[in-house]
């Protein structure tokens, strides 16, 4: 610290701090402090200079001290620029009130495997992928094998199906859909609201049995489905068929088959598909359809809704049987 002043102790009037650019380039720690005084005398007023190459404690206590001694504050001429703030990464923002949101775990990628396979018709045999886990439940192919056995029993056709639409709610891996098509039908609408799914699962099985340019894909909630199913589906009519195998613990079977049987998409010749757990209520009837089979595979049933013409052709056969053991 250097000290400078005149002979003789000038009076203090006003005090003012300033800071000389020429003198900080060489020295960047560098006070200049100028005590100007409204004396007469002509001689050069005071001057204090506090010089400092580095600002250890030492140093810093020294200048405090006679910043102090002049009534000064030192913590107004002394106070150092904040350092700049470093960059830092981005953390997860707090959304609404109190509401901390925490970081989006990755999930791991879901996987398939083919154990599912077209058991009749055109496609016979060949393997459908599906997701593995519990995500995607397709229907057991001795589910689906009954199933069609009893369609085309009751149209008439044990061999293939009767020609027409199908509409496959819930479609999933499309495994009901695809197994209608290669057995006879002329367009099927697949219903399934995973978006996953669809891409990797549904429409590869379509294009590996062959059966895309004839598929329609509806990505949407099958409840949407039917609330809008004049602008979804067109001025078509109704279906010919309709499967139903929703995942089980989230359906109420009631409602839906209510909303069901008051669509505009179910006819009087259409056939209903349904697959439904143990200690589930079906009625007798969905509209104007009648239940023509209702069949258990061990914790899994299966019901099946169709025209009154149907469940007629199927009634003489059976008193014929009676009549033919009776003699």
């Amino acid at each position: 610290m250097a000290v400078s002043s005149s002979p003789q102790a000038p009076i203090l009037c006003s005090l003012r701090l300033t800071t000389t650019a020429n003198l900080t380039s060489s020295s960047p720690n560098l006070f200049l402090i100028a005590f100007p005084s409204r004396t007469t005398n002509r001689r050069r007023r005071p001057v204090i200079v506090l010089s400092s190459k580095s600002k250890n404690a030492m140093a810093i206590e020294q200048e405090r001290a006679l910043l102090e001694h002049y009534g000064l504050d030192p913590d107004e001429f002394l106070s150092e620029p904040s350092p700049p703030k470093e960059s830092r990464k981005k953390e997860p923002q707090k959304r609404g009130r109190g509401k901390q949101v925490s970081p989006v775990e990755s999930k791991p990628p879901r996987e398939t495997h083919k154990l599912l396979q077209v058991l009749g018709g055109k496609a016979r045999r060949k393997k459908l992928i599906s997701p593995k886990g519990q995500d995607v439940r397709p229907m057991m192919e001795v589910v689906k094998g009954a199933a069609f056995d009893i369609l085309q029993a009751a149209g008439g056709c044990p061999a293939s199906l009767r020609p027409g639409r199908w509409l496959d709610l819930y479609s999933g891996t499309g495994s009901v859909g695809i197994e209608a098509l290669s057995r006879g039908c002329s367009e099927v609408h697949f219903v399934e609201m995973d978006p996953w799914v669809v891409s990797d699962v549904l429409r590869p099985n379509l294009e590996w049995t062959g059966f895309l340019d004839v598929s329609v894909i509806h990505t949407v909630r099958v409840e949407t489905f039917l609330d809008r199913a004049s602008q979804l589906v067109g001025k078509d009519g109704p279906f010919n068929y309709v499967s139903v195998t929703p995942p089980y613990t989230e359906v109420d079977y009631a409602v839906l088959m209510d909303q069901l049987s008051k669509s505009s998409l179910v006819g009087e010749d259409t056939f209903i598909v349904v697959e439904y757990p143990l200690n589930t209520d079906m009625l007798d009837s969905c509209g104007c359809l009648v239940k023509i089979a209702d069949r258990r595979f061990g914790r899994t049933h299966l019901a099946i809704y169709g025209p009154k013409w149907a469940q007629k052709k199927r009634k003489p056969e059976k008193s014929l049987r009676a009549v033919t053991e009776k003699v």
